[in-house]
Formats: C-alpha cells, structure tokens, sequence
C-alpha cells in the first residue's frame, strides 16, 4: 500500500527522483518545465520541416525522425514520473512496467540508428557529393528510417519480454523514476550475470559499432572539409557537423555507461542523474542546437513566424 492506495501484489513501486532530495517538489516542477520546453521545441521542429518545402532532403527527414523519438521518449517517462509524484500513488502495474520499457528502449535502439544514418547522410554528402542524390534517395531513405524503427522494436521487444519474467522474491521498489532493464534485473533474486552478458554484448551492437561507425565518417569528413579551397563552404559543413556531433556525444556518453558496465557497479543515484541528462535534458537541446547554427532551420522558422503574424 503507497499513498493510501491500494495496490495489486504484481505491482511494482517506482521510488521516483532522488526521493531523499530535500526539494524534490522544485526538482519535479523543474522537470517538468524542461519536459515541455523539449515537446513544444520537437514539435515545432518537425512542423518546420515537414511544412517547408526546402527541408525536404534526406538530412532533414532524418532530423525529423530524431524529434520525433525525442519527444516521444520523454513522453514516456516524464508524464506517468509527475503523475505519481502529485498523487502520491506511485505504483505501476506488471504491464504498464512491460509497456514502458518496450517504448523506452524501442525509442533508444531507434535513435542510436538513426543518428548513424545521420552521420552517413553527411559522409556522403561531403565525401561523395557528386553522388548523393543517387545513394540518398527519398526511396532509400524512408526505407532506412523505416530498419530503425523495426530494428528498434524487435531488439526492445526481445530485451522487455525476457526479464520482465525474471522472479522477484522480495522488495517491488525500483529505485528510479521509471521501468528500465537494468533497474528491473537489480529486483530479481535470480541469478542475472548471464542475461547482464547478454545486455552488454547487445549495448556493443547498438552503441559501440553506431558510434565507431559515427566515428570514422566524421574522421573522413573533417578530412575532406580540410582540403576543401572554399572558405565559406567549410565553414557551412563544419557547423551542421558540430551541432550532430553534439548530439551524438550527449546521448551515446551516458547510454554507454549504464548499459555497459553491470548493474552493481553504479548507484541508483549515478543511473537517475545520467538518465534526467540523457532523455530529458538532451530532448529539450537538440533542437536548439540544430536549429541556432542552422541557416535553413532559422529561415524555416522566420518564414512560419511570418505565416503566423500575417494570419
């Protein structure tokens, strides 16, 4: 019983965010606020693009679909971690567990691909430009946003189905503020070391060799950019190369170290302050960074600002 209400036995008990911070309201009001800066921001970034005509390339149709997962994913966590909070009920159903997780990580798996398709949108443009229209069709494109995503789903499912059948034999609390796999295997009185194995060997396929494979086209396009003559070109490709490469070092830094490296070697304080930073803080920059060093973002935005003060 949480709260004063009743619960299931099958249920379990999100603790939530730094539960023994002393101004957890502020903390939660401010996460909140941040939560709905990354919605209205992502939004408006997939309207902006989708509603020009000009951002109707492959960089940009890839942009979107990064928006799209962001303000997902935080949709995910953020309103059922402030519902309980200010109810007080902090319970979360075996399903509604198993749902939360299967989106979690199905978001997750999905924008690790997508930011290397990213990288290689970019990669070709600047090694192989002659090209690219014929490598990065839209054909080709929606076709590979369309692997992520079923990529993204059938890894998630298989990493939901699988521990969420793992025995508890004592407490139901997880110390986080949402369902994830890692939080999920500490409440099993089984032994895990194996399936944990198996979380690290798939974190190797899902982050390493996305990032190593980010890695060596950036290593290949900062090559190029260095000998290219023009002065203004460079400068044009280097912005739209920093503002990815930001982004790809605020999301695979903190997913690397909570999923590959086992469960006890962190605190549930270490995975509650790298997941805030990693799938709330960095939904609500990106698209700041993208769109304020992006001159066809911001004349994107100066165009749709302009629609809406004449209607």
């Amino acid at each position: 019983m949480v709260g004063g209400n009743k619960s299931s036995i099958t249920d379990f008990i999100l603790v939530g965010l730094f539960p023994e911070f002393q101004h957890s309201i502020v903390l939660n009001f401010m996460i909140i606020f941040v939560y709905i800066l990354a919605f209205l921001g992502n939004i408006l970034l997939i309207v902006l693009i989708w509603g020009d005509s000009r951002l109707h390339t492959p960089m940009y149709i890839l942009l979107s679909q990064l928006s799209l997962i962001d303000l997902t994913l935080t949709s995910t966590i953020v309103p059922k971690m402030a519902s309980n909070y200010f109810t007080g009920k902090r319970t979360i159903s075996w399903i509604g567990c198993g749902t939360q997780s299967f989106f979690f990580l199905m978001l997750g798996m999905s924008e690790c691909l997508i930011l290397t398709l990213m990288a290689y949108d970019r990669y070709v443009a600047v090694c192989n430009p002659l090209r690219y229209p014929i490598i990065m069709s839209p054909r080709f494109c929606m076709h590979m946003v369309l692997g992520c995503w079923i990529g993204g789903s059938i890894s998630s499912f298989i990493h939901t189905v699988y521990p969420m059948h793992f025995p508890i034999c004592g407490s139901r609390e997880i110390h986080h503020f949402f369902c994830e796999v890692p939080v999920l295997i500490k409440l099993s009185c089984e032994d895990t070391s194996v399936y944990q194995l198996v979380v690290v060997v798939t974190s190797i396929v899902l982050l390493v060799v996305p990032f190593s494979l980010i890695t060596v086209s950036y290593t290949l396009i900062f090559l190029t950019v260095f000998r290219m003559n023009s002065v203004k070109g460079r400068k044009k490709t280097l912005a739209t190369c920093s503002s990815h490469l930001t982004v790809v070092s605020l999301f695979f830094g903190p997913n690397i170290f909570i999923y590959m490296t086992f469960t006890s070697s962190h605190s549930a304080e270490q995975d509650q302050a790298l997941s805030v930073f990693s799938n709330i803080l960095t939904p609500m920059l990106n698209p700041l960074i993208y769109s304020l060093r992006n001159k066809e973002v911001v004349a994107a935005l100066r165009k749709f600002m302009g629609k809406c003060v004449t209607f």
